[in-house]
């Protein structure tokens, strides 16, 4: 099933695609999936984010084949870190290259959308608190990075976090093919089955530490391929069963 969150004639809805169509829900889906009656045109929507999180998660190296690439040290347990919300931007939004940057880079990820209240949950539970995967691109500027050391400032700006189209019900996250494209190149080519922690593992692991609400997003980390992008381009995260994440790269 794919959730499709979008603005029609001034208002925001939820709805599930069928087809060139969209059926409205009655509520938003995250206690209950509740189709209506009524139908709307796709091509007469604009797709808005999937969610408004409170916050979003996204966790560093967990690809086996990244860590190779890098020459790391496979990590014991996942690390994470926060994107404000400010930073979601919508399929076909534009990433604002921000003025004083020397770096962009783009990086592919597949994204966890939890769909109810979850803190400390054990892995075998996880499946009852996600609602569905989208794609998702961790835009870094990649100087500020290793200037800072850290990594808030590089990874928050606004525009830094597009996700979307929409949101996959059906999905087996743990192995998924996902690729991003630059201008039409491919640059990453990996598969979610070499992640070093899988989805379970990282949902439950992010619950031990702090409380998930409805919409949240929790990114799984990137594989091999990362690298910049300049003002003008267009860069692409496709995964497999999801679809493809679309988004214009202009200077500030």
């Amino acid at each position: 099933m794919r959730i499709v969150r979008f603005s029609y004639k001034k208002r925001v809805y939820f709805g599930i695609q069928e087809k060139e169509k969209l059926r409205l829900l009655k509520s938003p889906p995250f206690e209950k999936i509740k189709p209506g009656r009524n139908l709307v045109p796709l091509s007469a929507v604009k797709i808005l984010t999937p969610t408004e999180p409170s916050k979003i998660v996204l966790v560093g190296l967990n690809y086996r084949d990244h860590a190779l690439e890098l020459k790391m040290l496979v990590p014991q347990e996942p690390v994470i870190f926060l994107k404000p919300p400010t930073a979601s931007l919508a399929h076909n939004g534009s990433i604002i290259y921000p003025a004083g940057v020397g770096q962009l880079d783009y990086e592919a990820e597949l994204a966890i959308v939890i769909r109810k209240t979850a803190g400390n949950i054990v892995p075998a539970r996880v499946k009852d608190y996600i609602l569905g995967y989208t794609c998702l691109n961790d835009v870094t500027a990649r100087d500020l990075q290793k200037k800072d050391i850290q990594w808030t400032r590089a990874k928050s700006f606004d525009t830094f976090c597009p996700f979307g189209p929409w949101v996959e019900t059906d999905l087996e996250p743990n192995k998924a093919r996902i690729v991003s494209r630059l201008n039409g190149v491919v640059k990453q080519d990996s598969n979610t089955s070499n992640f070093i922690f899988p989805v379970e593992s990282l949902v439950s692991f992010v619950s031990s530490v702090m409380t998930l609400f409805p919409g949240d997003v929790i990114s799984t980390g990137t594989p091999p391929g990362v690298g910049p992008m300049q003002p003008g381009d267009t860069v692409e995260v496709e995964i497999e069963g999801i679809g493809i994440l679309k988004n214009p790269v202009k200077s500030a």
